[in-house]
């Protein structure tokens, strides 16, 4: 599991290119998520390029990585799962797609040896997404779960998915022994609210690009905007210090 110290939530951004690793690292991103926006919600990069992206990152800084939009079944998933556990990186990311018999792909694919790469299921906020799934996920020993959004159409996590609803999924993932993470089109006004239900990390690429636009470029002050914000969201879950001021007693 990621040593995360608690100094939650983490801020994963979302890269397609060398170059957008380094600007994503130099604005305060703890986590590098490789990804292609424009094949879809969880599009993959070409392995190439995520190689090329772990050999430049730092190796404190964990890498992850998704494999596209694909149906939920062993067949499907065990190629590209294979594929990107070579290029080095920590987390492969897996969209749990509604329609096929996701538990037995669960099952099939946590067999699979993959060196120092751990798992992560992705449930899609809007798509029927199965929150019992949770469980076969840990059972099959993935490192994480996350919700995101399949559609990118202008509605964030919090239009499709009610606070209550993600308090509990960060819950019960917990519970599980899961690391946690919420996403899917967020912005700036949508971290104090999301911090708050302590995920382990929020994920973020639209609110990184200029005028929201995820298949754009990396805007750099975006990226130190959500930093700041984050930071600003920790802050405020600190304890306060009882007062040493004697005259207070």
């Amino acid at each position: 599991m990621m040593n995360w110290q608690r100094v939650t939530p983490q801020f994963l951004a979302s890269v397609t290119s060398v170059d957008e690793a380094n600007i994503a690292m130099s604005g305060g991103a703890g986590i590098i998520d490789c990804k292609d926006p424009g094949l879809g919600a969880l599009g993959a990069l070409g392995v190439d390029v995520v190689r090329d992206i772990r050999a430049a990152v730092p190796r404190d800084i964990p890498i992850s990585a998704t494999i596209g939009d694909l149906p939920a079944e062993a067949a499907a998933w065990s190629g590209p799962v294979l594929e990107m556990a070579a290029t080095g990186v920590e987390y492969i990311k897996i969209g749990i797609f509604p329609g096929l018999d996701a538990r037995a792909a669960i099952v099939a694919i946590g067999r699979l040896s993959l060196g120092r790469a751990r798992l992560v299921g992705v449930l899609l906020a809007d798509r029927d997404p199965d929150f019992t799934l949770v469980d076969a996920l840990a059972d099959a020993g993935f490192a994480g779960v996350m919700v995101d959004t399949a559609r990118k159409s202008g509605q964030a996590l919090l239009d499709v998915a009610s606070v209550g609803t993600l308090g509990e999924f960060v819950e019960n993932a917990r519970l599980q022994g899961l690391f946690v993470g919420l996403a899917g089109s967020l912005r700036v006004e949508h971290i104090q609210a999301l911090a708050e239900l302590d995920p382990d990390l929020l994920g973020f690429r639209g609110a990184l690009c200029g005028g929201h636009d995820r298949r754009g470029g990396l805007d750099a002050a975006r990226v130190v905007a959500v930093r700041d914000a984050l930071f600003a969201a920790r802050a405020a879950k600190l304890p306060v210090a009882p007062s040493l001021d004697p005259t207070s007693a």
